[in-house]
């Protein structure tokens, strides 16, 4: 039975509907493709006539309605719902302007990956989680960890190599982790991640069917557009789809694979697609919206938790700055920039607090200052605090560090000022 909501304003429609024939429609309703990548047509595909009907997943169909003022009391979203959305949208931001001004200060060192621009995927989809749900992120982590509450001083002391970061300064800016939030890490290269987050939304099956524990954790997995050509990619969607695991993948398609275009890097643009491929829902949101996202969010999360099964959304968003703050950003035109800038998800969110009455301008200033205020303290408190001792150095590196990690007077071989230069006995 395929279960249908619908989203205010919501861009994009997908629905596959199982039945006892051999046929599966897929009706697909989209934007002008002026807008974005989907198109208008329908499709239909043949399934192959021996596929068993009861190993079809209920796929969500995803209802397009037309804009319109809804009374108040149809709003998408309480005052406290909103307050809590914009707040964490400005944190991300905020966060992620500091860390450019940290990094040109010298501060921060290595690859840094910033977030401006998708901060409605983040936000849409992890304030609906709890903290016992997991969240696996990319390189572009930072955001996504302050979503799901690692606090913005060890976030920052991260960056910074502090020992007061998340992984005491061994992470770095691409390898956010916090076992207290259930945030298991960033990964620098594309598609690592996906198998970690489908171990875990694994272990929350297992839990639940053969440990008969209470257990309806999920866990969303965030990667980009150009880690849907890569093999684990495809992978995990077979063994999600396979074992009904409570999974989300959300592919956050900014367009652009460092200075390769989306639309020249794959045969079908539409990622969406790959979910009922697959047996799964695909859904195709505007990423620059927090409140589309979120509304598809809901659903997906609901099945997870229902035992129903793994989402693959789509997320077409933007990223304001370069791949890197090493990257001078020449290859994309301004035009297309300039395009995405005017269609700022924190300025979208702000203009709907105040049309709908549910926040004014005092209210929202409010929480701009409470931030600023924050990532300031947080600054100062990564800046402060003390750098790893020489001895950390071979931690989380050898299961046994004896031998070649420590010597036989028992110190570790790293502490030796000889070690660094490489002529240390060994």
């Amino acid at each position: 039975m395929a279960t249908s909501f619908s989203p205010t304003n919501l861009t994009t429609t997908v629905s596959l509907h199982g039945s006892q024939e051999s046929r599966i429609s897929l009706p697909i309703r989209l934007s002008p493709p002026s807008s974005f990548l989907g198109s208008t047509i329908s499709l239909s595909v043949n399934s192959p006539r021996k596929l068993n009907a009861s190993r079809r997943s209920p796929i969500v169909g995803v209802q397009e309605i037309v804009k319109q003022k809804k009374p108040t009391n149809s709003l998408l979203i309480t005052k406290e719902e909103g307050l809590v959305l914009y707040e964490d949208m400005i944190l991300g931001r905020s966060f992620e302007d500091m860390c450019a001004q940290m990094y040109y200060r010298g501060k921060m060192f290595g690859f840094v990956h910033l977030y401006n621009g998708q901060e409605a995927v983040s936000t849409g989809f992890i304030k609906l989680l709890t903290k016992t749900d997991s969240v696996v992120s990319t390189y572009r982590d930072h955001v996504h960890a302050l979503s799901k509450g690692v606090s913005a001083r060890a976030v920052m002391s991260e960056l910074f190599g502090k020992v007061t970061g998340c992984c005491r300064g061994q992470g770095g800016s691409m390898h956010m982790f916090s076992k207290e939030h259930n945030m298991l890490g960033g990964f620098a290269f594309i598609g690592e991640g996906i198998p970690v987050a489908t171990g875990a939304a694994f272990t929350s099956k297992y839990k639940r069917d053969v440990l008969k524990q209470n257990c309806e954790d999920v866990t969303v997995a965030f990667f980009g557009d150009g880690t849907c050509n890569n093999g684990q990619f495809y992978e995990c969607l077979n063994m999600a789809a396979l074992y009904k695991l409570p999974i989300i993948f959300v592919v956050e398609n900014n367009l652009w694979a460092i200075g390769m275009s989306h639309l020249r890097s794959t045969s079908d643009p539409e990622i969406w697609k790959k979910g009922p491929a697959f047996g799964m829902p695909g859904v195709h949101v505007d990423g620059m919206d927090v409140l589309k996202v979120r509304e598809v969010a809901k659903e997906a999360v609901t099945r997870a938790r229902r035992g129903e099964g793994p989402t693959l959304v789509e997320c077409e968003t933007y990223r304001f700055r370069g791949h890197s703050l090493a990257d001078p950003d020449e290859l994309r035109d301004a035009a297309e920039k300039a395009k995405y800038a005017a269609r700022d998800p924190i300025t979208a969110l702000k203009k709907y607090l105040t049309e709908n009455k549910l926040a004014n301008e005092a209210e929202l200033k409010s929480i701009e200052k409470k931030i600023d205020e924050l990532v300031e303290e947080a600054v100062e408190f990564a800046d402060a605090s003390p750098q790893p001792g020489r001895s950390q150095l071979l931690e989380n590196v050898f299961a046994d560090p004896k031998g070649f990690g420590i010597g036989p007077d028992g110190k570790y071989r790293c502490e030796d000022p000889k070690f660094t230069e490489g002529t240390a006995q060994v």
